[in-house]
């Protein structure tokens, strides 16, 4: 299961708090495509179906379906904020390869 560093934990509550419903999850999936062969997919879900994987952070709830939570195992959310941009970022010990926008993985 992909976990969050404290900071985009605390981005995600941000970015919650700002759509105004506390009961939104994150969910952060892996779907087929990009240039590598995978690619990464969050955004906030306020469904979650029986079979997802789902973890709290620091009162984030992130939902992972199983497919895309066995692609993830061992992987780190983070978000950086800086002077070369702000963003988040996936850091996977699975992906073998990524390509050069960062955004997708094989």
């Amino acid at each position: 299961m992909i976990t969050l560093t404290d900071t985009a934990a605390v981005k995600v509550k941000d970015l919650i708090a700002q759509e105004g419903d506390e009961a939104l999850m994150l969910r952060v999936a892996v779907r087929p495509g990009g240039c590598s062969g995978f690619s990464y997919e969050m955004f906030f879900d306020s469904e979650q179906e029986a079979d997802d994987v789902t973890v709290d952070y620091d009162g984030v709830k992130v939902v992972v379906d199983p497919s895309s939570a066995q692609l993830l195992d061992g992987a780190t959310l983070d978000y950086k904020d800086g002077l070369q941009g702000a963003g988040f970022a996936i850091n996977n010990p699975n992906a073998q390869r990524t390509c050069g926008c960062g955004q997708s993985f094989s």
